[in-house]
């Protein structure tokens, strides 16, 4: 029983580790896309250098970001074979659906058009260069689609039946899969969320380099113009995607609470059936017993997150046990989740994201044209005291220097967000591997020692330390290097038909 434990819980933590981990570039590389792209369509467009220039920085650190992402994806393929084979043998048919098309669909356009991207600046014409990397943008999106809707699947099955002659899962209904309700509200929360991460990714570098060339003699006016532009369209970015955040995850809350009781309940705490049920700020005590005493609560807020009725109930992890242990038989404790790591994960998950949207809303005030200025200054009048102008310059001075190092610091917030995010949405669902058909216990591979388990582990831990010193030596480089304002933007336009002077040359290889 013990070595059954060991077996799993290793197995669990490797999972958790690559995964958690290859999600720390998801993020960016979905949102850097679109946001490059944007750039370089606005250079198309009006032909100024400083979205030229811009979209040559922030494409440099998504081409590292996707790099690294495809590195640490690769293994989570293997996952599934490595320490989940009876997991993959079960629900291969259902969950390998999503994944090929993923691969066969999504990652053919980001492979395909990221090199037309990166070798075309020279060679292809304005426009088309520029489609390329909104292909690459919409490839990155339809990859998260499809992942999301393989682990929507795992949340919510459905399209499937069970073959009775094999015991397996057979796919039967594949639009299910892909736009069950599930899917497509995990979907809008990760997608916003990502954008969140990108949008706080670059008014962070943004706010370093304007932050340094305040303090420059000598800066940089193409510099400056790329990383202002950058600086205000990521927090324009940063509080749509912060709004569309929250109301996506007020849209999954309810959905959870129908599908997944037990991990509403898990997120508070609530160990006992409330009506109105109250959403809980922080606790002191510990939630894991349930004898915590709340140190502040917002009365009724759970019940309108969980049904948009501030008098409804909300079951509690007890009943909710007891109810699911009923009709899938063991004892009541096996459904409950580690509520300390839930009810924690959920806050962390909702504090750093909100700081980020928060610092994003001082941001825009705070850069607004002319909204420090004396109001003489603004009208014209002369009769306002010199005093005022002082107050405004010293108070602008104070929130300027402010608003640069918070830029700055809460640059990662959303990325620690998403993974705790990732943590309260897998841990919260166990024991189940696939809800109401799988736990976690029978989904681990039988054949896999706990030896071999632990060399895994212990290898892949190494391997992504290292590539984590990797990658971020690369982005703060490149990151502090700041935009290369001695390139020049393409003077002609490139055509595709070859010209004269190329009629007689050689294929460039041939087979």
């Amino acid at each position: 029983m013990e070595l059954a434990v060991a077996h799993e819980t290793i197995a669990r933590w490797q999972f958790g580790i690559t995964t958690v981990y290859h999600f720390l570039f998801v993020p960016l590389t979905i949102s850097l896309a679109s946001l490059v792209a944007g750039l370089e369509t606005a250079w198309v467009r009006t032909g100024k250098e400083k979205y030229f220039h811009a979209t040559k920085f922030w494409g440099k650190l998504f081409l590292i970001n996707i790099a690294m992402g495809v590195v640490t994806g690769i293994v989570q393929e293997f996952q599934f074979g490595m320490n989940w084979s009876d997991y993959s043998r079960f629900v291969g048919d259902v969950f390998g659906a999503p994944l090929a098309m993923e691969a066969l669909i999504a990652f053919f356009f980001e492979s395909t058009f990221i090199g037309l991207w990166i070798f075309g600046w020279d060679k292809l014409p304005k426009k088309i260069h520029c489609a390329c990397m909104w292909m690459v943008a919409i490839g990155t999106l339809l990859s998260g689609y499809f992942i999301l809707a393989a682990n929507s699947w795992m949340q919510h099955p459905v399209g499937y039946t069970i073959d009775p002659v094999t015991g397996k899962a057979q796919l039967t209904d594949i639009a299910r899969v892909l736009f069950q309700d599930t899917t497509v509200v995990v979907v809008l929360h990760t997608i916003t969320a990502a954008f969140l991460t990108g949008a706080a990714f670059m008014v962070g570098i943004s706010s370093f380099h304007l932050w340094k060339t305040k303090r420059s003699n000598t800066p940089d006016p193409k510099k400056t113009a790329a990383m202002r532009t950058s600086l205000r369209l990521a927090l324009v970015v940063a509080v749509i995607a912060g709004l569309g955040t929250a109301f996506s995850g007020d849209s999954l809350a309810k959905v959870m609470f129908r599908q997944q009781p037990m991990k509403m309940a898990s997120a508070e705490a609530l160990w006992d059936t409330e009506a109105p049920a109250p959403f809980s700020i922080f606790a002191v005590g510990n939630v894991n017993e349930g004898h915590n005493s709340v140190a502040l609560e917002i009365p009724a807020i759970l019940s309108f997150l969980a049904n948009s009725d501030f008098t409804s109930a909300v079951p509690g992890i007890n009943e909710t046990a007891a109810s699911e242990a009923a009709r899938y038989g063991g004892d009541p404790k096996d459904y409950i989740p580690n509520i300390f790591v839930t009810y924690w994960g959920f806050r962390l998950m909702i504090g750093f994201g909100m700081t980020s949207f928060v610092a994003a809303l001082i941001g825009l005030w705070t850069t607004r044209r002319k909204f420090w200025l004396a109001p003489e200054h603004r009208t014209g009048s002369d009769e306002v005291p010199k005093l005022m102008l002082t107050k405004n310059r010293e108070l602008n001075g104070f929130l300027t220097k402010w608003s640069w190092r918070i830029g700055i610091l809460t640059m990662g917030f959303p990325l620690i967000a998403n993974s705790f995010g990732w943590i309260f949405t897998e841990m919260g669902r166990q024991p189940w591997a696939v809800f109401g058909l799988m736990k976690t216990a029978s989904a681990v591979s039988p054949t896999v020692t706990v030896t071999t388990q632990v060399i895994a582990l212990s290898t892949f831990t190494l391997l992504y330390a290292i590539l984590a010193v990797i990658e971020v030596r690369l982005l703060v480089k490149y990151a502090k290097a700041g935009p290369v304002t001695t390139e020049e933007p393409p003077t002609k336009d490139p055509t595709l038909r070859p010209g004269p002077e190329d009629a007689d040359k050689p294929l460039a290889f041939a087979y």
